[in-house]
């Protein structure tokens, strides 16, 4: 486990109404894409600057939008991030799955590709999806298996790893909780507050934030009103499990990207 103080983050998926452009990169099908790009107005290497103008100096950044891995092109993305004074706190690995029968071992080289590229732009984590299969016995043991090594690989090269209450693999509490007391701090979490509901929602997440090292602080918002009541309801969460990391706006209106930005930093502020 790595303690930070808490801190207001962006990640580049908040952005992605300005920043439009997606890269190529899945497993096994290198030049597919995640989704379709759309027109932007926000360069990548522009962001470090955006942020720090803003009184925002840590970010997070989805594989998805690194357009070039070239060393040329990494390095000046550090040298922004280094001259803005802005910390890339996390590469988010956004496809793979570990606990896949046929490609689980495929798709562990294919993160370990990005660990690598982590390590070159000096990101102090990277979040891993645990796996896209059942919570079964089985599965869970795999998922424990490929974080381990990709856990160690990491390590030397500098990089912490991270998952997320995310995807089937660790779609409940039981679920992380086995799997996060099993590799016993190898590995942590980024706890996402939007990736679970239902009205059993922040006694989940409450059963599971003392593992939590990172976190998605998201906001959902209608017809441009964001939803205080259930954003505070997970910030209490957070608060009462003794959290101490950053929190990460993950949403930008399209239509007032960072209007919105600072009204889930101005919601943040009391809780740092």
């Amino acid at each position: 486990m790595i303690e930070t103080p808490r801190r207001v983050s962006v990640s580049s998926w908040a952005l992605h109404p300005a920043l439009g452009t997606v890269s190529p990169g899945r497993p096994g099908d290198p030049e597919d894409r995640l989704m379709t790009p759309h027109d932007g107005t926000l360069d990548l290497l522009d962001v470090p600057a955006q942020l720090a103008a803003r009184g925002i100096f840590t970010m997070e950044l989805c594989h998805f939008h690194v357009p070039d891995r070239s060393d040329e092109y990494l390095e000046k993305l550090k040298s922004n991030l280094e001259a803005s004074g802005v910390e890339l706190w996390s590469l988010l690995i956004d496809d793979g799955d570990l606990t896949d029968p046929e490609h689980g071992e495929r798709d562990r080289a294919w993160i370990l590709g990005w660990i690598d590229t982590a390590s070159r732009l000096g990101t102090t984590c990277v979040r891993i999806i645990a796996g896209k299969q059942p919570p079964t016995e089985e599965n869970l043991a795999k998922a424990v298996a490929q974080l381990k090594i990709l856990a160690m690989e990491a390590y030397v090269r500098g990089v912490h790893v991270l998952t997320e209450n995310w995807f089937p693999t660790l779609s409940t509490p039981d679920a992380v909780n086995h799997v996060m007391y099993t590799l016993d701090g190898a590995v942590g979490l980024n706890f996402d507050f939007g990736n679970w509901g239902g009205s059993q929602k922040y006694e989940n997440l409450g059963k599971i934030i003392r593992w939590a090292e990172g976190s998605h602080a998201k906001c959902d918002f209608s017809g441009g009103v964001p939803n205080v009541e259930d954003y505070r309801a997970c910030l209490e969460v957070t608060k009462d499990g003794g959290y101490s990391g950053p929190y990460s706006i993950v949403h930008g209106e399209p239509n007032d990207l960072w209007g919105s930005i600072e009204t889930q930093k101005k919601l943040l502020e009391p809780y740092l």
